[in-house]
């Protein structure tokens, strides 16, 4: 029997495309969340009490009241939440081993290779000092090679996995912001029309658009982006 959530989930966020595979997840669940938003541009990720729920000082992380014995938990890193809300809920992720592979092996692709090289791509092209070509070329040829990966894989099928799954959640946000990682979707018909289906679910924009008016811009914002990519913990 699926876990019934009375409690809210403590969700800990800032609009950014891994917190955004949590909120479109706790959407799509259709589970009572609170958020606390941690403004990434002021530091707040770095604070000590942040730090007893997320280790690692990154968006985003969760605490669960109802936890597997019935006690809080707190969980951080993206992907592992989207595994720990999966099998929770047993939803979005088969029960059965072929197909669950599957599903895993994208999820870990996204975690180890489409969200770090997006990440450096962004960095190098929009918010580093200065512009440095063989960084920028570095990192968006490497996009490109993991675009051209996955549009090949969504030929002939409509999501990353045999149905809609954490897969899914976890790369949408990432390849919505296509454009700040110089990629252009023209190239890549399978991953556009993949993002438009995806897109077209009711709980992908409303967890795409949680905390859109507060985010700000961090290429304006120099002590931000200090903050953000000078800050040592």
């Amino acid at each position: 029997m699926p876990a019934r959530q009375k409690k809210p989930i403590e969700l800990y966020y800032w609009p950014t495309p891994n917190s955004w595979k949590i909120s479109i997840m706790l959407e799509e669940l259709k589970v009572p969340y609170n958020v606390n938003y941690v403004n990434i541009g002021k530091g707040e990720q770095f604070s000590p009490e942040f730090a007893q729920i997320s280790p690692n000082n990154r968006v985003p992380a969760i605490i669960d009241p109802q936890g597997p014995d019935g006690e809080p938990i707190t969980v951080f890193e993206s992907g592992a939440i989207l595994l720990y809300l999966a099998q929770k809920f047993g939803r979005f992720y088969p029960k059965e081993a072929r197909a669950r592979t599957l599903v895993d092996e994208w999820l870990m692709w996204q975690i180890a290779g489409l969200g770090p090289m997006s990440g450096q791509a962004g960095y190098f092209n929009i918010y580093a000092p200065k512009k440095i070509v063989f960084a920028i070329e570095r990192y968006k040829n490497e996009v490109k090679r993991l675009y051209g990966v996955m549009n090949k894989h969504l030929e002939g099928r409509s999501y990353l996995a045999d149905n809609y799954s954490i897969a899914d959640m976890a790369c949408v946000g990432w390849i919505a912001g296509h454009a700040a990682f110089g990629m252009d979707l023209k190239e890549f018909p399978y991953i556009k029309r993949w993002l438009k289906l995806v897109r077209e679910r009711p709980a992908v924009q409303k967890g795409l658009k949680l905390g859109q008016n507060i985010k700000g811009s961090f290429t304006a914002d120099r002590r931000a982006r200090k903050i953000l990519f000078g800050k040592k913990s």
